[in-house]
């Protein structure tokens, strides 16, 4: 997609939802279904059913997708289009890979030690990128790319997560 195309696209939403804050509000879902027999959760992806289970360091058989792992592909997903959209939009020709990875401490998730945290310590996002732009329009790509990429910038500032129970 060149920089004409994009622009094309998002400036009559960019409009509309500056005209319309109400309309840029956009509600995402996701939903699974609980496993009956296993402990996995089979998760719509929206194109196809991804089967989640317990990490092999948690107990499970390394078979069904781990959620921590989602999350990371999740965050390398949307950093990856966002530095793509950014490039695209300051005409920078850039190229590469993406990849994250994120230290647990299983006895957190295990209930092995109270003290230790249930979840990520540090997770780290890297960007191999072959480009000829200079090192200032690199800082930008990057310094943008972190700025609009929803699932790093949820990641870095917490979100409110409401949680509830309904019986069926």
């Amino acid at each position: 997609m060149q920089r004409e195309q994009l622009q094309a696209v998002q400036g009559p939403l960019k409009r509309r939802y500056q005209e319309d804050p109400g309309a840029a509000l956009v509600t995402l879902s996701a939903s699974g279904r609980l496993d009956g027999e296993g402990i996995a959760c089979s998760v719509a992806t929206g194109r196809a059913l991804v089967d989640a289970g317990l990490h092999p360091s948690t107990g499970g058989d390394g078979l069904l997708a781990c959620s921590g792992d989602m999350l990371l592909q999740a965050l390398v997903a949307c950093a990856g289009v966002t530095l793509r959209a950014v490039a695209t939009s300051l005409e920078i020709p850039v190229t590469g890979t993406v990849h994250a990875e994120g230290v647990l401490d299983m006895r957190g998730t295990l209930g092995v030690d109270r003290a230790a945290p249930v979840g990520f310590r540090t997770i780290t996002l890297g960007f191999d990128l072959d480009s000829d732009a200079s090192e200032e329009s690199i800082a930008t790509l990057l310094r943008l790319t972190k700025r609009y990429c929803v699932v790093y910038q949820t990641l870095c500032g917490g979100v409110d997560v409401t949680v509830t129970a309904n019986r069926v």
